[in-house]
């Protein structure tokens, strides 16, 4: 390109209606890259469930009757023990498992049974199943909270230290604080109930109970920070386990029998 001619093309690009024209499409194009990502998030947690309602047609397991997205997939009767199933599946070798992975999720997934569903690359048939135990996730489980434990105790202890001159300094002085107040800094940690039921003057809150707003913040803000994002449950862990190919409603049976016995 000549230099007056490329002057030109830097001036032309310089001016705002071409500045506004580039970041509109700049814009344009990351929303159509969210609306991707959103697409095929969709696409696999329907995928997801798919999957799910294949093996517990396939391992005779049952819904219970209270089921929410983050509680118990499937139950299996045995014996008149009523076992609870993660159930997990993947196109790969490891196995992902969630996303903001905490405290809860290891008092959640300590007792529980699993069943990890490895499909062909296209997601479309299962190749195997493996099965696992409480015992056989134990030190998985086990590695996850010592990496965690002392960030998720900072959560806990770090809260209680806060002390009203914190709450001058983070919120403002005031000898009433108001709801909007609070929703600035607790945003939806809260529901619009619980903003109003918390008021502990006529239209508000004291400083007191602000301070103690500003205490569960802190202690969400630092249970967030100490979550792990999606850690995978390795080839070398899953390997181990015991592989299901066919009977497997009975082979199932067979397998919980022999943990309960231990």
């Amino acid at each position: 390109m000549q230099g007056g001619r490329e002057s030109e093309v830097v001036e032309l690009l310089l001016k705002t209606p071409c500045r506004r024209a580039i970041k509109s499409v700049y814009i344009n194009k990351q929303r159509e890259r969210l609306n991707h990502v959103d697409s095929k998030e969709v696409q696999m947690s329907v995928q997801d469930d798919r999957r799910e309602e294949e093996q517990i047609e396939l391992f005779e397991l049952s819904r219970p009757s209270a089921r929410s997205r983050d509680g118990i997939d499937a139950e299996l009767e045995i014996d008149g023990i009523t076992i609870e199933f993660e159930l997990k599946s993947t196109t790969k070798s490891s196995m992902t498992t969630v996303r903001d992975f905490g405290m809860s999720h290891i008092e959640k997934w300590k007792d529980k049974h699993w069943l990890f569903g490895f499909y062909t690359s296209n997601g479309k048939a299962l190749r195997f199943t493996r099965y696992a135990s409480p015992r056989m996730m134990s030190s998985w489980i086990e590695e996850k909270r010592q990496y965690i434990s002392m960030d998720f105790l900072l959560s806990v202890r770090a809260p209680g230290r806060l002390e009203i001159e914190d709450l001058f300094a983070i919120c403002g002085q005031k000898d009433q604080y108001t709801i909007d107040d609070a929703k600035m800094l607790h945003k939806n940690q809260f529901s619009k109930e619980q903003y109003i039921k918390n008021f502990d003057l006529e239209g508000g809150y004291s400083p007191e109970k602000m301070l103690e707003i500003l205490r569960l913040r802190c202690k969400y803000v630092l249970e967030r920070g100490s979550t792990l994002n999606n850690p995978h449950i390795p080839a070398n862990v899953l390997n181990n386990l015991p592989i299901i190919t066919k009977d497997h409603s009975e082979e199932l049976r067979r397998l919980v029998r022999q943990e309960l016995k231990i």
